[in-house]
This record gives structure tokens, C-alpha cells and sequence, in this order.
């Protein structure tokens, strides 16, 4: 049983370490780039389940272990942090066309491998704080009776790298100006895995509960979607769990400042007699 969860764990690694070989594939291929950048995202998207399982199993069936611990930290470092941050720079930068301005082209390749290499280290520091953090309480916290995450866990910001790749089916970036956006957006990513917001964990949800039958139906609906239209489903998913945490810092920010507002507009009364 100890054994059960670490075979997750090896299939997380597994998937990352195919991603990582298509995307390097990807570089040297005639013509069918875009097939290996789709398949490097695809790995990517079949880890994020491996990660959450091996977790679940280990606490359902007691097997819990250091070494299951640390052996999960590398494995999300490999899969979530290298194979991203080099899917994001070859599909961002490494094919754009010759006829991009050589300089600008030049400028582009070297900001954005500096972009993807913070958000690798944004990555692995995500993991070690989450590694030493006992019951960490988020900057904006939210509800008492729900569990979030201090920070955008890292399997959801390579989700939103992969589902964005796989959103164009792969086809790698060929236009200067959506270089620009790509920084902008792997950049954000990695500035919200070490940030102290909130971002909703899921763990309230108890598998080992009776569910009633009605429920069934709208899991095949899900599970349907996902399958059929997977580019526009998990790319829309991504970005809304993206700014479900922006939008919740921003709230707690306005309403913060709205509570500490003086009360203006309040005529002083002059005890002096006139």
C-alpha cells in the first residue's frame, strides 16, 4: 500500500519527462512542430490529476511518508516547473520567423528566457514554502469554512501554460506582439505562485462521502466538455481559476480600504454661542 501512491508520483514524473522530450523534439522537426508542442502540453494537462491523487490516496489509505513528501516536491518541480517554463520559451519566442526585426527578435528571445527562468524559480519557491508551511493563512483570507492555498499552487499555473498551448493546438508563435502578451502572462503566473493571496484549494470536497445520483449527470456533462472541446474548456478554466485570485485580492483590497474610509460629509457642530 505504501507503494500505491508513489506509482502517482512516478506517472506525474513520467508525464513531465515526456513533455520536456516532445518540446526538445519540437525544435529540430521538419514541419510538424506543432504536433509535439500539442503533445508536450497534453503531458503536462494528464499530470495535474496524478499530483492530486497521489495525495488523496496516501491520506485515505494511512501510507502518508516522508519520503512520499519529498519524492511529490521533485517530481512537481520537474513536471510543473522545468517543462513549462521550456514549453513556454520554445513555443513563445524560438520559432518566430526571420522576418521579425533581427534585433527586436534578439531582445524577445533573451527577455523571455529570463521570464520563463522566474517563473521556474517562482515554481520551486512555491514548493519549498509550501513544504515548511503548517496551516498558512492567506494575505486576503476568505471564508472560515473554506481551505485555500496561500499562492497559485504550481500545478494550476502549468495548466494555464499548457492549456494555453494547447488552446492553439500547438501551432508555435510566429507574431512579435503576442511574444509581448506571452511575457506578460508567464510573468504574472510566476508572480502569483509567491504571492501571499488566495486561491481556493478544493480540499473540502470528501470523495469518500455517499453522493446521490443526481450528481452523476452533471460529471458525464463535465467530463464530456472537457473531452470534446478540450482547447476552449481547459484554457477558460485556467484563466478563470487565474483570476479568481486576482479578483479576490482586488476585492479584499476595496473593501479593506472602504471599512478604514472616514466619514466625510459630517457637519461639525460649533458649541460657541453666536
Amino acid at each position: 500500500m505504501y507503494l500505491l501512491p508513489s506509482l502517482f508520483t512516478v506517472g506525474n514524473i513520467g508525464a513531465g519527462y515526456w513533455s520536456i522530450t516532445q518540446t526538445i523534439a519540437a525544435i529540430g522537426s521538419n514541419g510538424d512542430a506543432q504536433w509535439h508542442l500539442n503533445w508536450a502540453a497534453i503531458a503536462i494537462l494528464f499530470a495535474i490529476p496524478f499530483d492530486a491523487l497521489d495525495g488523496r490516496i496516501a491520506r485515505m489509505t494511512n501510507t502518508t511518508s516522508e519520503f512520499g513528501k519529498e519524492l511529490d516536491s521533485l517530481a512537481d518541480v520537474i513536471t510543473f516547473g522545468v517543462a513549462p517554463s521550456l514549453l513556454a520559451f520554445i513555443w513563445g519566442f524560438k520559432f518566430l520567423p526571420d522576418s521579425v526585426n533581427g534585433e527586436l527578435r534578439q531582445d524577445l528571445l533573451h527577455i523571455g528566457g529570463f521570464v520563463c527562468f522566474l517563473f521556474l524559480i517562482g515554481g520551486a519557491s512555491r514548493l519549498a514554502r509550501f513544504n515548511i508551511s503548517h496551516n498558512a493563512v492567506p494575505r486576503n483570507p476568505g471564508r472560515p469554512d473554506r481551505k485555500y492555498f496561500v499562492g497559485m499552487p504550481i500545478p494550476a499555473a502549468a495548466g494555464l501554460i499548457a492549456t494555453s498551448v494547447h488552446f492553439c493546438m500547438g501551432y508555435p508563435n510566429q507574431a512579435w506582439w503576442i511574444s509581448i502578451v506571452w511575457i506578460c502572462l508567464v510573468g504574472v503566473t510566476g508572480f502569483l505562485m509567491v504571492s501571499t493571496w488566495r486561491f481556493w484549494s478544493g480540499k473540502e470536497i470528501n470523495f469518500s462521502r455517499r453522493h446521490p445520483v443526481r450528481i452523476l449527470p452533471f460529471i458525464a456533462i463535465a467530463l464530456f466538455l472537457m473531452i470534446r472541446f478540450s482547447q476552449f474548456v481547459l484554457f477558460a478554466g485556467a484563466l478563470l481559476y487565474m483570476f479568481s485570485g486576482i479578483s479576490a485580492r482586488a476585492a479584499y483590497g476595496w473593501s479593506r480600504r472602504r471599512r478604514h474610509r472616514p466619514v466625510s460629509g459630517i457637519e461639525s457642530s460649533d458649541p460657541r454661542p453666536s
